[in-house]
């Protein structure tokens, strides 16, 4: 598996939203950002781990953080929208929903 770019991140991205039924998050600029992070992981680790949290650069250790994250499911059901808010509940963005903080399900 080579390095990827943006453009293979993007559509990675896209696929998994479109399996779950979620959305992007609307702010291209934001997503732009998280994607270019992603893409970083994975020419950096060889998997896309979560460009929100911090990685030892160990598959195993990281296994729950590689996207879309374990905790993602039960984030964007309760909250809209996953820990770093690349992936939105279809139709939250819509109804005026704004991503937020939300705790970090990893340590509770």
């Amino acid at each position: 598996m080579g390095p990827k770019s943006t453009d293979d991140t993007r559509r990675f991205a896209d696929m998994v939203a479109a399996k779950q039924d979620w959305e992007l998050n609307p702010d291209a600029e934001f997503t732009d950002s998280l994607v270019e992070g992603l893409t970083t992981n994975w020419n950096r680790y060889g998997y896309f781990l979560c460009p929100c949290r911090d990685s030892d650069g160990s598959r195993e250790t990281d296994a729950d953080l590689i996207c879309p994250c374990a905790y993602s499911k039960a984030d964007v059901e309760e909250h809209g929208h996953c820990y770093c808010a690349l992936y939105l509940r279809r139709g939250f963005a819509a109804s005026g929903g704004v991503p937020g903080g939300i705790p970090d399900r990893r340590f509770s």
